[in-house]
């Protein structure tokens, strides 16, 4: 009896307290979950990340979350600060294809992969790792056999005779559209989403097919997210539209980019196309604080258009790519075992372990210096862009008051010469060893040869 006494009273304290948070500080929310964890201090400023991207399925031999969190020092130790997780929800099987954003119930871990347990020790040990976890986010679409199809059928688009469609304007039969109208349905989302930071204690999402979802919606759930958890907290949106931004992502993709990067290897487009587009996705951003995630490759471009090792010219040209990613005004997105030039194409579809075996350690050493340097180069992360690139040769510079540093790229498979500006004939140091470099009027570089340079 005394037990019982003692927890309703504190149950009732609970309560009382709860109210009087919620009158005294407006923006406290009240939780409807208990809180598992405590807030991760060391969440990187969303200028500072740099995004490892995991399929779990193709990760490990194992294809679980304790696959991943068996490779969490690997991962570390490339210099990595924030691991994207692909959707780790049970899988839909009704006209279902086996992708896994075909999400049947969005508040479950995929049996595939394990338990929340699972997720629970995975998110607690990148922590102590200082490595976030980022949860992918299928908003616009469900399964055909999630719950709420015939719970909530009111939840989804229908056509003229009263039945539910698929993602207008799409092929993707294995989904059904979601009514961004039904206001109920809206408030159950971001329960949803609000599920994970309070029972998994992760600390953001990137969000599928983003500029498709109304951009009050991603407003409304960004706002209530935010006030989960007094720290960094990084939304990704996979889209292009600049309104991310004020809706309150910290970032879009860079689709335009990634589709010029392609053409100076595919058609022999010149290299300033590249800054070209770098300049039209930044054409609408607000202020220079916003950044773009770039990438050499991730899950669909992987599958559907190629390996790095295919796009960019093998291991030395896919390097001498991602270098012009990973620091041209970006923040950059890994591919699990692009660092060590993972040859296949990874199928995320079905359980396709990827064969660490095969890595290329000298690739990995090359990805860890670069990485490396991205994150001490507050010029890198912060700066103001200005380019300079020839036909063959990517060129551009990231200044800051303190820092300039200087990127060249040769991305053909021939050695190329480049022809100084005035302003880059100035004192540079290597920015991997710190050795003297003193340009001339003319340069060489070698096939895919790049150079980085500060002073």
């Amino acid at each position: 009896m005394k037990l019982y006494i003692n927890i309703v009273f504190a149950l009732i304290f609970s309560s009382v307290l709860a109210a009087c948070s919620s009158s005294d500080n407006e923006s406290t929310p009240v939780s409807p979950y208990p809180q598992y964890g405590t807030r991760f201090e060391k969440m990187p400023k969303k200028e500072d990340a740099v995004i490892y991207q995991v399929n779990i399925r193709a990760f490990s031999q194992a294809g679980n979350l304790k696959g991943v969190q068996d490779k969490l020092t690997y991962i570390q130790e490339l210099g990595v600060n924030v691991i994207y997780l692909m959707p780790i929800y049970p899988i839909g099987v009704v006209k279902g294809v086996g992708s896994p954003y075909c999400v049947k119930d969005y508040k479950a871990v995929n049996a595939e992969f394990g338990t929340l347990e699972d997720l629970r020790v995975l998110v607690d040990e990148a922590h102590k790792k200082n490595m976030g976890v980022v949860l992918d986010w299928v908003a616009n679409h469900t399964s055909w056999d999630n719950a709420w199809i015939t719970a909530h059928p009111e939840y989804y688009q229908k056509d003229s005779k009263g039945n539910i469609i698929i993602p207008p304007g799409t092929n993707y039969n294995d989904v059904a559209q979601l009514d961004f109208t039904n206001q109920d349905m809206r408030t159950a989302m971001i329960d949803a989403m609000s599920y994970w930071v309070y029972n998994a204690n992760i600390d953001g999402f990137r969000c599928d097919y983003a500029d498709a979802v109304p951009k009050s919606f991603w407003s409304d759930a960004i706002t209530s997210l935010r006030k989960i958890k007094n720290q960094n907290f990084l939304m990704l949106a996979e889209g292009s539209k600049v309104n991310q931004f004020s809706a309150g992502f910290d970032y879009t993709f860079g689709f335009g980019y990634f589709g010029a990067l392609k053409k100076v290897f595919s058609e022999g487009k010149a290299a300033t196309t590249i800054q070209d587009a770098n300049a039209t996705e930044y054409a609408t951003n607000y202020d220079n604080s916003q950044r773009i995630v770039r990438y050499t490759t991730n899950h669909d471009v992987n599958l559907s258009d190629g390996t790095p090792l295919e796009l960019f010219g093998g291991k030395k040209g896919s390097i001498a790519t991602f270098v012009v990613a990973a620091y041209m005004k970006s923040v950059p997105m890994i591919y699990n075992a692009q660092e060590v030039g993972y040859a296949k194409r990874i199928d995320y579809f079905s359980h396709t372990p990827i064969d660490w075996s095969t890595a290329d350690l000298d690739m990995l050493a090359e990805y860890k210096k670069i990485v490396a340097f991205r994150n001490s180069s507050n010029a890198i992360k912060r700066g103001n862009f200005k380019g300079y690139s020839s036909d063959a040769v990517s060129v551009f510079t990231m200044e800051t008051d303190t820092e300039k540093v200087l990127v060249l790229s040769n991305l053909t498979s021939s050695p190329a010469k480049y022809i100084v500006p005035i302003p880059l004939k100035i004192a540079w140091k290597n920015a991997f060893g710190g050795a003297a470099v003193t340009l001339t009027s003319e340069i060489t570089l070698q096939p895919y040869q790049y150079m980085v340079l500060k002073n």
